[in-house]
């Protein structure tokens, strides 16, 4: 092979592309060799208060690299129903015999403690460089900046990923219509380390706990999420109400509002010399909150295999690898969006899942192998 400037050039330095370097770097690839560039001012990203969801597993790769425990409320118990409709369940980290079954943190918090660790690993780091474009030759992939200069290295990961934009519209699969209204909301009665997955007529409604409150992602069709983004406060939160219950008393406090369009962006993750990861593969519905957890588990088998050696052939291995685990939590969690978003309300699709529900919660063995789907994934 010609020589090249690295062994691996990571574009993105996200929580999934600081895991990829840390994790190469713990599996004894040399530091020296592994470029992570990314667009923003590491000082930007620290201050950025965007809510995470991390599943129990993903925590324990994160301790294995040093980039955990962060400031973070964990989630004992996770309650899942269907407003209006009889059915729920209740999956409990007792079940499970975990501490936790999974964590709420911020996105900078997460991102500030792998930046730590991965500086103190001696990986280059370029930052804010942005990458125009990428030439992909037999032996090296040439990566290129927005300042004229270009590095060379054998192997790209692409881990540069989010929510949806104009360049993704192309790829991103629209079955449904859905957008999401985050925010933190605040409540008369909110039950300790309980997070809820709410199924309102148009789609999830899922409150975290978060900072004595909860983080908010609530999930409807386009029309419905404007209107709901345009209300004064104390309106937006009696919506709330009128669509979540009373299980947290009222709803007294909403930050400002956020929205984003979803949909479904999965597709081939690799070519010779360069492989995508994370969001950069897969943008998810935010249901269940499956994305980033996916994404570690990513950097997870890739790091395995190019540590051992950065060559073409253990991208392909890469993806033949995490193939049953992405089509699973892809499968679920498309599914479950699509039946509210692609169906009429009172669908018969959409009753089913509440007696689906209730079903579940009598199946300790059916019910188990979802909590660890969500928790580990498929393994």
């Amino acid at each position: 092979m010609a020589a090249t400037d690295f062994d691996i050039a990571i574009c993105g330095a996200g929580p999934v592309g600081l895991a990829l370097a840390l994790l190469l770097v713990k599996r004894g690839a040399p530091a020296s060799r592994i470029a992570l560039i990314d667009a923003k001012p590491l000082e930007q990203v620290n201050k950025d208060p965007r809510s995470l969801a991390l599943s129990y597993g993903s925590t324990q790769i994160l301790d294995g690299i040093g980039a955990w425990p962060v400031a973070s409320d964990p989630i004992h118990e996770i309650h899942v129903s269907r407003r209006g409709h009889f059915g729920r369940t209740m999956i409990t980290r007792e079940e499970y015999g975990v501490p936790a079954l999974g964590y709420v943190t911020r996105y900078g918090a997460l991102v500030s403690a792998l930046s730590a660790a991965a500086v103190q690993t001696g990986a280059a780091m370029l930052r804010p460089v942005h990458v125009t474009s990428s030439m992909e030759r037999e032996d090296a992939v040439e990566v290129r900046f927005s300042d004229g200069k270009s590095i060379n290295a054998g192997i790209m990961v692409q881990a540069e990923g989010g929510v949806f934009s104009e360049q993704d519209a192309k790829a991103v699969r629209r079955d449904y219509e859905q957008t999401a209204i985050i925010a933190h909301v605040t409540t008369s009665a909110p039950v300790p380390f309980r997070a809820f997955e709410r199924f309102t007529a148009e789609g999830p409604l899922a409150l975290l706990p978060q900072d004595g409150g909860y983080s908010l992602v609530w999930c409807a069709r386009p029309a419905t999420a404007s209107r709901l983004y345009a209300l004064p406060d104390a309106e937006f939160l009696a919506e709330l109400e009128s669509a979540f219950g009373s299980r947290v008393g009222r709803f007294t406090g909403v930050t400002p509002r956020i929205t984003y369009p979803l949909g479904l962006n999965a597709h081939a993750a690799a070519s010779m010399r360069t492989v995508a990861i994370g969001n950069a593969a897969q943008t998810l519905h935010p249901v269940a909150g499956q994305g980033l957890n996916l994404g570690l588990r990513d950097a997870a088998v890739l790091a395995r295999l190019l540590a051992r050696e950065a060559v073409p052939d253990n991208l392909l291995r890469f993806v033949q690898e995490r193939q049953a685990d992405r089509h699973v939590t892809i499968s679920l969690t498309d599914t479950l969006a699509r039946v509210f978003a692609g169906a009429p309300d009172g669908a018969l699709t959409q009753s089913a899942l509440g007696v689906s529900l209730a079903v579940l919660d009598t199946m300790p063995g059916a019910k188990r192998l979802l909590a660890e789907q969500f928790m580990f994934g498929v393994r």
